[in-house]
């Protein structure tokens, strides 16, 4: 059979999932659908018009929202009602392609672009009886994907008046979509007006729109919009919480009209005790526990292997076991210049005051290695010995680290994805500007992967800073596009993240992994691959 190109692509990223033609769409997960979004506030009139249009037809309406979860449906025959019910296009669905293969929601999703997919096009053999056409909802202010509509019907019912007409309504509901935003801004700044010029911090957050008296800007940090909105999201009245800064606050959380925005005031609470002071920056930069590690080897002045992928903050780690103590750093990779040399001046330092370390362990010949296992044995010195994750330790080399019994790994940044606005603002910080990071940007450091980890995420802000000397950061100055740079959807991290989990769980045996997970060795490498997990 000959696929269009679209299709054609659309089939190899389902087989890359590990989907066959005869995968079954009657498991999908059913979530609950916010029926007072703002999508179905926008798209709800448009739906029934074309309810009313398509009366007597067998055709049908499907609305899915920005997870490509289906939240609308409207059709005019039970016939039909039955037909999505048997491929569980039902609300609260989410028809993505790694699970449902090519289809006129789930391809449109990944593709940014309207698609009709007709017949012998789906991917999956249950799908084929439909014909169908569907168009990205993409948010007129904010330029996001917002939904995407489809119209679907029996297989050989295909119009080319389907897109068209189809397209008509997304214009519709983006233009709703636009209004019902100008109106939240409007009540999100009235509800702010009305209240700024109280003793405390106020602020409020809208879907794009962010609005803070002095006393607010002083007190919080943009690193703190995701915690309060996560905070209006459950909680309502009053709250004590901690900002990133350390600062215990009482906050009271408001909800302006239906979806406005939320309306926050804070005080800082009083206590017997002095107020925690902001972080210094290398607590922001490890997490508490090896943070709290790392200091505890410098206090009792134990030797450490302190181990992580390149970027990770290994120098770094070493200069917090230090302390106030002298370092002395001596780098594998010039070995290459003379092991014999290299190793006389590691033993020449034995004798000065401070924290030996030893950068690259992984990287040190066999002769090298063995040497200096043999001065650890013979001196009290104190070392910290730096490597690349443990897996890649061999022969001397692992015999060396075998020698030392505190052992402390960095864990990547792409395993910390909550910690980043804190690691980013103690990164800012480091340049001595005044720089502040917008919610725009946080959310794109966020969606990164980050193979180079913290060297890399400094390096970008570095750049960021030079460009603007500054004001606030946003996503557009730190050269960094959301869309593409290895940047994965809310659901592909979620699924990279407990295949990473897994594997280091398993100590990277795939076929284990691949049965803890539930799947097949095969469609484990699949994923791995599309993934990029290495």
């Amino acid at each position: 059979m000959d696929l269009r190109t679209e299709i054609a692509q659309s089939w190899r990223r389902a087989e890359l999932s590990g989907l066959s033609p005869a995968s079954s769409v009657d498991r999908l997960d059913v979530a609950d659908v916010d029926s007072r979004s703002r999508l179905l506030r926008a798209a709800s009139p448009v739906l029934d018009e074309l309810a009313r249009q398509l009366a007597g037809t067998r055709f049908c309406v499907v609305l899915a929202d920005d997870e490509c979860r289906i939240v609308a449906r409207r059709f005019s025959e039970r016939s039909v009602e039955l037909a999505l019910e048997n491929i569980s296009a039902v609300p609260g669905c989410q028809f993505l392609e790694e699970r449902t293969g090519t289809n006129a929601l789930a391809t449109p999703f990944e593709t940014r672009r309207g698609v009709a997919v007709d017949g012998d096009e789906h991917f999956l053999e249950a799908l084929k009886q439909f014909t169908c056409y569907g168009h990205p909802v993409v948010h007129p202010a904010t330029r996001r994907l917002a939904g995407v509509l489809d119209i679907t019907g029996p297989a050989g019912d295909a119009n080319p008046l389907l897109g068209p007409f189809l397209r008509r309504a997304v214009a519709d509901i983006e233009r709703r979509l636009l209004d019902g935003a100008k109106l939240a801004e409007q009540q999100l700044l009235a509800a702010f007006q009305s209240v700024q010029h109280r003793a405390c911090a106020v602020l409020a957050l809208g879907q794009d729109v962010v609005l803070a008296n002095t006393a607010a800007t002083e007190l919080v940090d943009t690193a703190d919009h995701r915690l309060l909105q996560e905070l209006g999201r459950t909680q309502r009245g009053l709250r004590r919480i901690r900002l990133t800064s350390g600062t215990p606050v009482e906050v009271r959380v408001e909800a302006v009209s239906a979806n406005a925005g939320l309306l926050f005031e804070l005080a800082p609470v009083r206590t017997a005790s002095p107020v925690v002071s902001r972080p210094r920056a290398s607590r922001a930069l490890f997490p508490a526990h090896v943070d709290a590690r790392l200091r505890s080897a410098g206090r009792a002045r134990r030797r450490v292997l302190i181990s992580g992928e390149p970027g990770a903050g290994r120098s770094t780690a070493a200069r917090v076991v230090a302390g106030d103590e002298p370092l002395h750093e001596f780098d594998a990779s010039e070995v290459v210049s003379g092991a014999a040399g290299w190793c006389a001046r590691v033993e020449a330092a034995v004798g000065a005051r401070g924290l030996l370390v030893i950068d690259g362990i992984q990287l040190l010949p066999p002769l090298a290695a063995t040497r200096l296992a043999r001065l650890l044995d013979t001196t009290t010195a104190w070392f910290a010995l730096l490597s690349g994750p443990p897996s890649e330790l061999r022969g001397e080399q692992a015999t060396l680290a075998a020698r030392v019994h505190r052992r402390i790994e960095l864990p990547p940044l792409r395993e910390r994805r909550d910690e980043i606005p804190a690691i980013a603002r103690a990164l800012l910080r480091r340049s001595g500007g005044s720089l502040r990071l917008t919610p725009g940007a946080l959310e794109v450091l966020g969606s990164q992967q980050w193979p180079g980890n913290l060297r890399e995420l400094a390096g970008v802000l570095a750049a960021a800073a030079d460009r603007r000397s500054a004001g606030d950061l946003t996503a557009a100055d730190l050269a960094l596009d959301p869309a593409t740079g290895g940047a994965l959807s809310g659901w592909e991290q979620a699924e990279y993240d407990v295949i990473v989990r897994t594997l280091r769980a398993c100590g990277g045996n795939k076929v284990r992994a691949a049965k803890q997970l539930g799947i097949s060795r095969s469609t484990l490498y699949n994923r791995m691959r599309a993934l990029r997990v290495r």
